[in-house]
Order: C-alpha cells, then structure tokens, then sequence
C-alpha cells in the first residue's frame, strides 16, 4: 500500500466524538487511514499502534488504529472543550495538510472541531474548517459541498447571518463558485458534463420580482453567460420545489444561496451519512457533516457513518484524480 491509498485523519476537538467515531470507523473496515492526534485522547480498550511516517500504516493489521502522535498539552474530558487544547488542534489540522501536500498521504479527513473553543484558546481567527484550508493551501477560492448518495448540495454563502446574505450574494461571488463547483464535480467525481441547479434566493424564486429582485438582478445574469458557454444549468428554481425526489433526479448538483438552504434537504434526506467536502483546494478534504457531539461524547453512543461515508469518498476522488 503506498501513500497514493493512504488518508490522514485530524483528531479534531478531542473532547467531542471525533476519537470514538475515528476507532468505530477503522474497526468497520474503512479505507486505510493514519490518525493524527495524541493516543491520550483514544477511548478506553482501542487498539492502536503508533507509527512514525504514513507508509507505516501499510503494515498495521486492518483493526488496529495506526496513530501519527502529536501530544496535546492537556487531558479530555468528554463533552468539555479544553482551551488549553486549542493550539493543538489547529496545529494537528496544519500538520495533515502537510503531509498531504508532501505526498505523503492521498487526502485529508478531518474530525469536528469547535470554532468557539478555538478562538478562546488559540485566536482561531476563521469561521471554520473550509475558510482555515483555503489559507493554508494559500489563500485559494474554494466552496463547501455537501454531499451524501442521491444529492450534493452547495451554498453560495456559507457562515454568515441571513441578514447579511443578500448583500453578501454578489454576481461575481456566484459565477466563482459555480466554476469551481464545475471543476471539482468533472476533476473529483468524474462527472464529464455537470448538470446544475441553481436556486432563487427569495420565496417562488422571487415571483418576476414581486418578492424579491436578486433573481432578476443577481443570478438570471450569471446563469445566462454560463449557459452561453454551454453549460448545463438550470434556475434561478423555487427552492421549495427542488429536492423532491424526481427533481434531484435530474440534476448533479444544487447551488443554494445560503447555508440552511442546502443544509436542510440533504440533512432531512440522509442525516448520519452526509459528507462536508472542501472543492476547489489543491489536495483532496472531506469531512463528517456533523459536529462534536458533546452531549454523547465519551458514552459509545456516537455514530460513525458519517465519518465512513468521508473516508470512502475522499478514496474515490484520490482514485478520480489519479
């Protein structure tokens, strides 16, 4: 097994789920994966080996977690985030990114962290994970996909107020973010001609603009110097009516104008397996689409689905890729 069928796992916040769900994950026969943290925070009874490079983890029998070990400078205690742990966690974050980037692992998975706790403790100056590895991979655009089996979702604005959202959508910031939605659906999920949908930002996508004038103003224009570049595309649609069944049928993807817009359908249609994936960055990330869980960390309770379904994905776009 070499590092082109390798994933590297950050620990996330070591007080949530993110340890408990990474042993439950390996022990379901998940792609091969090196988890990065520090072996402390493993529940009681794992099994676990620590290794020193991401090819090592080719010698590890299958059930057994092969850990990459960065130390954090203080215990977990389930369901109470430690700011003394925040540096660590965003270093653990940095440090997969890196071994990606070297070649060293074919993608990066990352466990929940908490945006509160990491501001607190270590002046985590971004609104989350996406915003972070954009930086890291220095600055690049990139949109948040969310994706489970039947629908992908991609909201057009993502961690701000809905107050804030119609000034925030922009012609410019759209025809961004369809492009290299485009380009993530044909370079990682093989998907030669995208066909998308676009939603309207008000009730009956604006109603000719009797509710409403961004659909007119805003997203028609975008629309239609895509499609005069031979795109598939469809909208401004009611969102109401587009998650049906029939209606996810015909299209492979969903532009949203903001969070919950597409959060919800995908959330409602499949909740334990969605998947957080970032397009648009030079190394492959994705993500469980939920959070630390710390009302059930630390009791066995926590679900690994998710966490599966980010590992099996990110393998297949390695694969893609390659």
């Amino acid at each position: 097994m070499t590092a082109q069928n390798i994933l590297v796992m950050s620990s996330g916040d070591p007080s949530g789920i993110g340890p408990e769900i990474a042993v439950k994950a390996c022990l379901a026969g998940a792609p091969r994966f090196v988890w990065l943290g520090d072996p402390a925070h493993l529940p009681d009874g794992a099994e676990w080996v620590e290794i020193t490079s991401v090819s090592d983890a080719a010698d590890v029998p299958g059930a057994v977690l092969p850990v990459l070990r960065h130390d954090f400078p203080a215990a977990a205690i389930a369901g109470q985030p430690d700011p003394a742990n925040a540096g660590a966690v965003v270093e653990v974050i940095a440090r997969a990114v890196g071994l990606v980037q070297a070649g060293a692992a074919s993608g990066v998975v990352t466990c929940p962290i908490n945006k509160a706790a990491l501001k607190s403790g270590a002046g985590f100056g971004f609104p989350g994970h996406t915003e972070f590895l954009a930086d890291l991979a220095g600055g690049v655009p990139v949109v948040m996909m969310l994706a489970c089996e039947g629908l992908r979702v991609v909201p057009a604005t993502i961690h701000i107020p809905l107050a804030q959202v119609p000034r925030a959508l922009t012609a410019g910031g759209l025809e961004q973010c369809l492009r290299i939605t485009r380009a993530g659906l044909m370079r990682d999920f093989g998907i030669a001609a995208p066909r998308i949908a676009v939603a309207g930002l008000n009730p009956h996508a604006g109603e000719a603009g009797v509710m409403g004038r961004e659909e007119i103003e805003v997203i028609t224009p975008v629309l239609e110097r895509l499609r005069a570049e031979g795109w598939a595309i469809d909208g401004p649609l009611p969102a109401d009516t587009m998650f049906h069944a029939g209606a996810r049928a015909r299209y492979d993807v969903a532009i949203c104008m903001y969070h919950d817009q597409a959060l919800i359908p995908i959330k409602t249609i499949d909740f334990a397996g969605g998947v957080n994936v970032t397009l648009g960055l030079p190394f492959i990330r994705t993500s469980p689409d939920h959070g630390t869980a710390y009302g059930i960390a630390g009791k066995g309770l926590a679900d690994a689905t998710s966490l599966i379904a980010a590992l099996n994905m990110a393998q297949d776009m390695a694969i893609a890729r390659r």
